[in-house]
């Protein structure tokens, strides 16, 4: 069953059906261009849904259909409504987006006639429609296939410049703002006039031909820096005066100029004489504005608790060190979740004034070095202990933005300000807290070049803190520093191993989505920083166990696997080396003293198998690299062997995951692994049996018809098994699965003695739900009983039973069950299987009914 499954509404129903009309088209252009007596957003909507069906189906369109709506739209671009205006514009541009400008030859000589109109209306419709189309077909207009058409259009829009209206003033910049960056011919040619007339419209009094003007100015700066340079001095005055526009969306744009000038050669010399100027206004543009903070919900100060903006990840069923398999109604969630990726932040303004202006200033301070110090410094004094908050966060972002570019001039200045700033990170103000995070990072490599106690502690102190924050910005600041940190510091962090860990781990259960991906990075980093050092036992367990967990809640879907799975192979190599080291070392003590059974010492190699275990499962494939290069196969034979049960259990454990993770490293070794499985095949040690099954269902899955020579040694014990009364659930279901398995890939030996099993089989199996495991079972079942079909007679019903417990088989397996339903009922003749089928209870009647027809 699809949760998601489209429905449509009756209307879309309705458009769909009428699509098959050819003459549906004329109609939608009808109401748009004709129906007067209808309201414009009616006529509107008829535009849209043609021009929707003009982008899916327009090659299908009569000619008659298509001329007409062609001459329609040139007819009706000076429509009285701005509303359809806009509309019919749209629609002129869909149809020439689908390279319908080659058939169209009349259209751009038609819209450039309408342009000297003396009805605003029209020229204001035709100037719409051509910047749409020099947005989306700006390579075409300037290819040999349509005879160059700029040659005419660009000189004609430099005339609409000087136009009275200040709607076709932005039209026009706009439209020659698309051929700037392309270096197009057409407009090279006349760049000079294009220049003296952006220059003339500079003061306009239209924010929107200002923000054009200022565009075209920083694009300009990128491609023709000769044609600005004898300019230049005036240039950079009248963006200075723009960057502190009243319209902020002129200010962002005229922002810009600054960060593309400072990737200019020239903009030492240029700008030289303007930093004293131009540095005020930058600084002042980083305080958040009213709205920025309105929208940042700056006024919340916690928001720990309030889950981020998607359906919180629902947890999934947890494997313990015994193989167990997932029921029916265990409660367990399985809906598949749409997730809605908003990000707080990003969504509502990604760049913005703030933003431009501080990437500004880092790159300015980057070609000005300490030159720029002169004029901030003075200016950081007055913002670093402003009462207002706003004002001492806007410095904090100047501390940082400049820790780059400045970093030797600020050197005398930082044995003082980094303590101020390590006090700012508990302001009572979130932001302010999770600036001074970020900036501090930007200062990280001179921490840590310091005595430690001075600043590397105090500093890491206060970071750990605030990982804990109840603020989720907070959070992710100070998990981002840290990782900055844990990068500068490598080796001086591992005395504050112990504090920092419990730090980390802790923050595992307060985080919620979007910050639990940047604690991965803080979590993998530390193991990529401190190597080896991050070896103990206890470092260990208090890192694994979480991110196992973690681990075991993601589907293999999950986006999160990624970022976990680094973080997981950063800590798992030094982890894994450990693991395999424990086991050697316990092995070592009880082959040297062997009278001397001390069961503690095997606590060690089991918590390490059982971590192996974990890692082998995480890592999956990813584990084949670590398992390479070191003994641990080796190692588990003598583990199989040990006396201690708990010992075999977890090593059994273990050999499965390696076998589903890098069975090329298993193989060779199945020879001596499987007379071991079998002689622990003994149902008294429930868990030890347990994890041998499985074992052997996995290698079988594995090996293929190869494991013929192995059946002997564990088909007759798995029977048995299944067979005892009393048999824990668990242990019924793993047995089931492995003979299944066995018959999969080996029917001919073990079909002969289905009459033994299938009965508990089947009922064993009938209260697992769907998944591989269950899957590979009931293949070999149906492979067996199509070798040994007189196996399954007596005991038909609980087969079919079994057969209705999946919920959605695959097709391929949904067949096999088809076939040996039909065949069965086809051998017994419609009346004997009537009767048998009486015996049904209903629900199961029904469903064999509905799903296989019989």
């Amino acid at each position: 069953m699809t949760l998601y499954k489209h429905t449509p509404t009756p209307i879309t129903r309705i458009l769909e059906q009428l699509n098959q009309y050819p003459d549906f088209n004329n109609y939608l252009i009808f109401v748009l261009t004709k129906l007067k007596s209808e309201d414009e957003p009616t006529r509107s909507l008829s535009g849209l849904i043609l021009k929707n069906n003009v982008k899916a189906h327009y090659q299908n369109f009569p000619n008659g259909v298509s001329d007409f709506i062609k001459s329609e739209c040139l007819q009706n671009i000076g429509d009285s409504s701005p509303l359809i205006r806009a509309t019919v514009g749209i629609l002129i541009t869909t149809i020439a987006s689908k390279g319908e400008l080659q058939n169209w030859p009349e259209l751009l000589p038609k819209l450039c006639l309408l342009l000297d109109s003396e009805d605003y209306n029209t020229c204001e419709g035709a100037f719409g429609a051509l910047q749409k189309i020099c947005e989306d077909s700006a390579e075409i207009l300037d290819s040999d296939m349509l005879d160059r058409p700029l040659n005419i259009m660009i000189p004609k829009f430099l005339q609409f410049f000087k136009h009275s209206s200040p709607k076709i003033r932005s039209h026009a910049i706009a439209c020659v703002n698309q051929f700037i960056i392309s270096r197009t011919q057409a407009l090279m040619l006349h760049i000079d006039p294009f220049i003296e007339n952006l220059f003339a419209l500079a003061t306009d009094e239209e924010p929107e031909v200002r923000k054009n003007v200022c565009r075209a100015l920083v694009m300009l700066l990128e491609v023709r820096l000769d044609r600005l340079l004898p300019h230049m001095h005036n240039i950079i005055e009248y963006m200075l005066q723009r960057t502190q526009d009243q319209d902020e969306n002129v200010a962002l744009e005229a922002c810009e100029f600054w960060l593309t000038l400072a990737e200019q050669p020239v903009c030492k010399e240029v700008l030289c004489g303007h930093l004293s100027q131009l540095t005020p206004v930058l600084v002042n543009g980083m305080k958040y504005s009213e709205i920025d903070i309105i929208l940042l919900k700056g006024d919340i100060e916690e928001d720990e608790a309030i889950p981020d903006n998607e359906q919180d990840i629902r947890p999934r069923f947890h494997r313990s060190r015994t193989v167990a398999q997932q029921h029916e109604g265990d409660g367990i969630e399985e809906e598949e979740d749409e997730d809605d990726e908003l990000d707080d932040d990003d969504t509502i303004s990604d760049w913005n004034l703030r933003k431009c202006s501080a990437a500004a200033l880092d790159v300015l301070a980057n070609v000005f070095r300490d030159d720029l110090l002169l004029h901030i410094l003075p200016l950081l004094k007055e913002l670093l202990f402003h009462p207002e908050w706003v004002v001492k966060e806007s410095g904090i972002l100047v501390l940082g933005a400049i820790a780059e570019g400045c970093m030797q001039g600020m050197i005398p200045y930082l044995p003082e300000l980094i303590p101020h700033l390590i006090q700012c990170l508990s302001d009572k103000k979130a932001l302010v807290r999770s600036i001074t995070c970020w900036t501090l990072s930007r200062y990280a490599h001179w921490v840590v070049s310091q005595p430690p106690d001075i600043y590397l502690k105090p500093l890491m102190t206060e970071l750990l803190k605030r990982i804990l924050d109840s603020n989720k910005r907070v959070q992710e600041a100070a998990c981002s520093a840290f990782a900055t940190l844990e990068e500068e510091a490598c080796t001086e962090l591992v005395p504050y191993l112990a504090f920092i860990l419990d730090t980390l781990v802790f923050a595992f259960s307060k985080y919620q989505h979007k910050n639990l991906l940047i604690l991965y990075d803080a979590i993998g980093t530390l193991a990529d920083s401190v190597g080896h050092h991050l070896n103990k036992p206890e470092y260990i367990q208090m890192l694994m166990p979480p991110l196992i967990q973690k681990w075991n809640q993601l589907k293999d879907e999950d986006k999160d696997l990624f970022p976990l799975l680094e973080c997981l192979s950063s800590v798992a190599t030094p982890v894994y080396q450990r693991c395999v080291n424990l086991v050697q070392k316990t092995l070592a003590q009880a082959m040297s003293q062997p009278d001397q059974y001390e069961a503690p010492d095997k606590d060690f190699m089991i918590v390490a198998l059982d971590l192996l275990s974990g890692l082998a499962e995480g890592l999956g494939g990813t584990i084949e690299q670590l398992v390479a290069r070191s003994n641990i196969l080796t190692l588990m034979y003598q583990c199989m062997q040990d006396k201690m049960p708990e010992v075999r259990q977890s090593s059994f454990a273990l050999l499965g995951d390696l076998t589903k993770a890098c069975f090329q490293h298993v193989k060779p070794c199945i020879a001596d692994f499987m007379p071991i499985l079998g002689t622990n095949l003994n149902p008294e040690l429930i868990s030890v049996c347990n994890n041998a099954t499985w074992a052997i269902g996995e290698i079988s899955i594995q090996m293929g018809p190869e494991m013929q020579p192995y059946i002997a040694m564990v088909l007759h014990q798995l029977v048995e098994i299944i067979n005892r009364p009393n048999t824990p659930k668990t242990l019924l279901e793993n047995t089931a699965i492995t003979i299944g398995r066995l018959g999969y890939v080996c029917p001919q030996e073990v079909a002969p003695m289905l009459q033994q099993f299938i009965r508990p089989w089947c009922t064993s199996l009938r209260n697992i739900r769907d998944n591989e495991e269950k899957d590979s079972a009931f293949r070999g079942i149906c492979t067996m009983i199509s070798v040994n079909p007189g196996g399954v007679v007596q005991d038909f019903i609980f087969f079919c039973d079994a057969v209705a417990s999946w919920v959605n088989p695959k097709d391929d397996l949904r067949d096999m069950f088809y076939k040996i339903l039909h065949g069965f009922k086809n051998q017994v003749g419609e009346e004997n299987w009537r009767r048998f089928a009486d015996q049904f209870p209903m629900p199961l009647k029904e469903r064999l009914a509905t799903f296989y027809g019989v």
